[in-house]
């Protein structure tokens, strides 16, 4: 039985737990972004990297984007949103596995973006997911939101289409290792409100 679930904005002094979060709901895609930093020695692991991205008050998808859903006052899940706005058209992929997610942010440009949303599997299952997505759409005050997830995530994709996102496009990733496997970027939209 779930206890009392909260949703609130996030604060600087959240971007390490946004950080383990983000790569939850990443499975993993960020901290494998992240450790090119470690490899470099800028930091000395990659949730560093991501605690430090994420604290920077200037970076888009960052902490001040952030929301929390907690349970009983403990950290369960986070979502993070922000607009697309024109700026996405003069970004280029500084890796190739970037490609086909900025190519497909570039597709809902004047979007309320929904980067990450991310559950502890402990407090899955009691509807946090629904909450933060349905906070997200409160942020995006009646513009369309977009998102991008992968096709093997039907978890996912079936929430989403639940709450009104169809399919605009996909785009097959780029495997992060040579034996790695690949599965396709999906681009979700609902139109607004």
């Amino acid at each position: 039985m779930a206890g009392q679930v909260t949703i609130r904005r996030a604060e600087k002094r959240d971007a390490a737990e946004l950080a383990i979060l983000v790569d939850l709901s990443s499975h993993g895609f960020a901290s494998w972004l992240w450790h090119g930093s470690v490899v470099r020695g800028e930091v000395e692991t990659a949730l560093e990297c991501g605690r430090c991205q994420l604290r920077s008050d200037d970076e888009t998808g960052g902490w001040k984007d952030a929301s929390f859903a907690e349970v009983d006052g403990e950290v369960a899940g986070a979502v993070i949103g922000y607009s697309i706005d024109t700026s996405i058209g003069d970004v280029e992929a500084d890796h190739p596995v970037l490609h086909p997610l900025i190519d497909l942010q570039k597709k809902v440009i004047g979007s309320w973006f929904i980067d990450s949303l991310g559950v502890y599997r402990h407090h899955r299952g009691i509807g946090l997911g629904r909450q933060l997505l349905d906070h997200e759409l409160e942020r995006a005050a009646g513009r369309t939101a977009s998102l991008i997830t992968e096709s093997t995530n039907e978890v996912a994709l079936g929430l989403y289409r639940s709450s009104g996102f169809v399919e605009v496009e996909r785009m097959e990733s780029v495997p992060l290792s040579a034996d790695g496997k690949t599965h396709d970027w999906v681009l979700l939209t609902r139109s607004a409100t």
